[in-house]
């Protein structure tokens, strides 16, 4: 006997029931005299819907889909009935102002679903939608190496399975400001989940979680991000704040689907940034001389290049605070404001409101300064130089792996070379370098090929510094107060190339890195390679860590640069191999 599969067909006809339905009670909604909604294709705020019991909700047909201040927006089936009213006049009680709305029992059963993820992430203390802001502080005390959250995530996993996902939480963030961490990362893989740290721009494996433990984090910190929870196929963005002690933080959220689950990244903004001036940011002398006079000018363009997480927001923060006083007007482009500076106006982009148009739009507000978080397409590019060559100090970023490099990505982006003379006034170039921790880096007499790459190096330098006899270096080692890393903090090496009249004509006859690099050097601004080994000679940092941010020259008869200086006795700095980390 013949069978027919007429799962198409019926699956067709509830579509075409659903649409009815929806016509229905949008025709519906006039008459009686509400709004009405489609919870399908509205974003439905997880902050509101346990307003309601979910048993109420179901046996009324009622739930709460956005909550603003105390403005609750409440959709139901039949929003005149006496259930509804009572509800509506419950919620006034405890201050509520409330709007109803008329929707389907599609759109409900639709919403409905979210109070399984509700429960799923449910906290004892301080409500679904919070960190633990007292547990997070005891943690903290607690954490002094990141073993210690190793063995404080094995005591949680002892405790109720509620009260686990509340404090795994609360610990994972306290190791991260214990530790000093900028980024947490959670990362499924086919073995298990795990977490990892980046510490002074190095990424460190912290530990391995379980599967049912990771899946209910995940609907959390959706919860706490505000993004949606049964969106499981696409990249998502969002941010929260929480807070530890007296300390408020913030969050910058990104989640990305990947072959096993979902891997989330956690950037934690430190307001401190905000506070930053030149003074803190470790220019070296010669580029702080050149980008102060910059700063003083009523017009052109400064921008700082460099990878990701090369500290080029601290910059263009520090030039901010130098530049700010009352008699300027000063507006941001960014995405997102990580920072806040008093009386700066700070902009948001979003899918409406992106670079180009919030920049024409910026130019309409009579600014003396804009700062472009980011300069990424030749819209962006051509209305910055626009701007500049009409009487605005702008400040913005590249992705370019030197300051030389800042000119040929614009002429890439289709910016006309005889433009740039009149609008660029100065390109930075810059990286971070870890500093050495004080309390326990070991000072050794340098190895013949370490003086002799640093020798090298120094020849070029346009202001040399006497190299001392014996050359003393400093390595790393690893202690209690630097966590076993052998560092403690950050800092930034620079390099710069000015817009003159030699720069100008190159890059509009011959615009090649060399060529540039050629008609630069009179200028004698410092490189960053000459500015880390200063750094180096200093006593501040490594030649093994100037060598993973920077490239050393090869060609001076060296080979092996980095097994020779790394001597076999040195001292293993708590077992990582940081190339291995560098992401």
């Amino acid at each position: 006997m013949v069978h027919f599969d007429d799962s198409f067909t019926n699956a067709k006809l509830k579509e075409l029931h659903s649409n009815e339905e929806e016509r229905f009670i949008e025709e519906t909604a006039s008459r009686l005299g509400f709004p009405y909604v489609n919870l399908e294709i509205t974003q439905i705020n997880p902050e509101a819907v346990p307003l309601i019991g979910e048993k109420m909700a179901r046996d009324n047909n009622v739930v709460a889909f956005n909550i603003k201040n105390k403005n609750v927006s409440i959709a139901a089936k039949k929003p005149n009935s006496i259930e509804i009213q009572k509800l509506v006049q419950l919620l006034q009680t405890k201050n509520y102002i409330v709007l109803l709305h008329v929707c389907s029992l599609g759109s409900l059963e639709h919403a409905w679903k979210r109070y399984a993820d509700i429960i799923d992430t449910s906290a004892e203390k301080k409500g679904v939608f919070t960190v633990d802001a007292e547990e997070t502080g005891k943690m903290v005390e607690r954490i002094k190496h990141k073993s210690d959250v190793v063995g404080l995530l094995s005591e949680i996993s002892t405790t109720n399975n509620t009260r686990r996902i509340s404090d795994t939480l609360s610990l994972i963030f306290a190791g991260a400001l214990s530790l000093r961490a900028s980024d947490i990362h959670i990362e499924p893989e086919e073995t298990g989940i795990r977490l990892r740290y980046r510490l002074d721009g190095v990424l460190h494996d912290i530990a391995d979680m379980d599967n049912y433990i990771y899946k209910r984090l995940m609907s959390r910190l959706k919860l706490l991000s505000g993004m949606v929870l049964n969106v499981k196929v696409e990249a998502q963005d969002g941010r929260f704040t929480f807070s530890s002690g007296e300390r408020k933080v913030e969050v910058r959220s990104s989640i990305i689907p990947g072959a096993v689950g979902e891997s989330v990244v956690m950037r934690i903004l430190d307001p401190s940034v905000a506070s930053f001036d030149l003074d803190t940011i470790n220019l070296n002398k010669h580029i702080e001389v050149i980008l102060k006079q910059q700063l003083k000018r009523p017009n052109g363009l400064i921008i700082t290049t460099g990878p990701t997480g090369s500290g080029k927001t601290t910059a263009l923060y520090a030039f901010l605070r130098e530049v700010h006083d009352e008699s300027k007007k000063i507006i941001t482009i960014e995405n997102p404001v990580e920072y806040k500076i008093e009386g700066i106006m700070h902009t948001q982009t979003d899918k409406d409101y992106t670079f180009a148009k919030g920049l024409r739009a910026v130019l309409r507000q009579d600014p003396d300064v804009i700062m472009v978080g980011e300069i990424r397409d030749h819209e962006v590019a051509e209305t910055a130089i626009h701007a500049a060559q009409t009487g605005h100090l702008v400040f913005s970023t590249l992705h370019t792996n030197n300051a030389i490099a800042g000119f040929t990505r614009l002429i890439d982006m289709g910016i006309n070379p005889q433009v740039l003379g009149g609008a660029v006034n100065l390109i930075l170039g810059q990286r971070l370098v870890r500093i050495l921790c004080s309390d326990c880096k070991l000072p050794y007499q340098a190895e013949e090929n370490e003086k002799k790459m640093i020798e090298h190096i120094m020849s070029s330098h346009p202001h040399p510094i006497t190299i001392p006899k014996p050359l003393m270096l400093h390595r790393a080692v690893g202690c209690e107060i630097c966590g076993g890393t052998g560092f403690k903090g950050r800092m930034g090496i620079f390099e710069g190339v000015l817009m003159d009249e030699a720069v100008e004509e190159v890059i509009v006859r011959d615009p090649r890195e060399s060529a540039i690099y050629e008609a630069a050097k009179p200028q004698k601004i410092p490189t960053m390679l000459h500015d880390g080994i200063e750094k180096i000679l200093g006593g501040t940092t490594s030649m093994m860590e100037l060598e993973r941010v920077v490239e050393l020259p090869h060609n001076i008869g060296i080979d092996n640069f980095v097994s020779l200086t790394k001597p076999e006795d040195e001292p293993s700095v708590d077992d990582v191999d940081f190339q291995s980390h560098v992401v």
